[in-house]
């Protein structure tokens, strides 16, 4: 592991490979781990920084502002951009899973210059799902509701029991089981630390808070770069939403695949989305 500090913020990260190079985004309840079965399938082809985002992992859990803006997607973006610029990369293609997923999201808006593709996995646009909640989401995806409930409430709760709650995350959102997490013990390890609970869920109240004032002020804006849009095929997001149908106003230029397993079909089906990153990558060549 190396580590990367810039304004009291340190941002733990791995690099493998060689070639153009990668930034991939791990999301919620992860840390970088996430990508350990998926690099060794693209390493020969592509330089892959493996950070942990801010609030995850072994990066730092800096305590909440009353605004939340440094838990903001724009804040954890910037980290990223910072990391990058530091290890001599001005243009490069970002993935995010999940909530690093969001992340990507807000750093193809913010920073267009610097993102030579996009892809995001089993997510629809944070305006969008929060425009459009319903019952039947609200139940598959519980979690956000919970977890922007005004400290120290899920904190505690969460605190109790960690390895439960965060099993019951990985559980139940597409048909995975426990076997499927190769990296289970990595995960743990992270969650069962409270600043790592308290830095998870402050990212939450971020998102339905300043990201959401975020995403609105940007309502009109599309991502231009050639992107890549990841769902699993079982999973909640593909139950509840039409995946591909929701990125028509947010980006320009993209396809969309679907993945064997649910939401973490990354840990599922490790071999299916390297492979289908290879191919996207590929066919986006570096321009600078």
């Amino acid at each position: 592991m190396q580590s990367f500090t810039q304004n009291d913020q340190t941002i733990a990260y791995e690099v493998v490979g060689d070639g153009p190079p990668v930034l991939l985004l791990h999301g919620f309840p992860q840390t970088r781990a996430l990508w350990r079965q998926v690099a060794p399938r693209l390493a020969s082809r592509n330089t892959l920084i493996l950070p942990d985002l801010r609030g995850y992992g072994a990066s730092s859990k800096p305590a909440a502002r009353d605004d939340l803006e440094n838990y903001s997607f724009r804040a954890m973006g910037a980290d990223m951009l910072s990391l990058m610029t530091e290890l001599g990369h001005r243009r490069f293609h970002l993935v995010g899973h999940d909530r690093g997923g969001r992340v990507a999201h807000r750093m193809a808006l913010d920073a267009q210059d610097r993102i030579e593709s996009l892809t995001v996995m089993d997510i629809v646009p944070t305006l969008y799902l929060l425009e459009h909640w319903s019952a039947e989401v609200s139940r598959a995806y519980f979690h956000w509701s919970f977890l922007a409930q005004p400290a120290p409430l899920p904190e505690r709760m969460i605190g109790a029991d960690p390895d439960q709650f965060f099993e019951r995350c990985l559980l139940g959102w597409g048909g995975a089981a426990l076997v499927d997490f190769a990296e289970l013990a990595a995960y743990r390890t992270a969650w069962r630390d409270p600043e790592t609970i308290a830095g998870m869920v402050n990212d939450y109240r971020a998102a339905v808070t300043v990201d959401l004032g975020h995403d609105r002020t940007d309502r009109d804006r599309r991502v231009d770069c050639p992107s890549l849009v990841l769902y699993g095929a079982s999973g909640a997001m593909a139950r509840h939403f039409d995946v591909g149908a929701t990125w028509a106003s947010s980006l320009s230029d993209y396809r969309t695949e679907a993945i064997p397993g649910g939401h973490f079909f990354v840990d599922q089906s490790p071999e299916a989305t390297a492979r289908s990153l290879a191919a996207f990558l590929d066919s986006v060549p570096m321009s600078g």
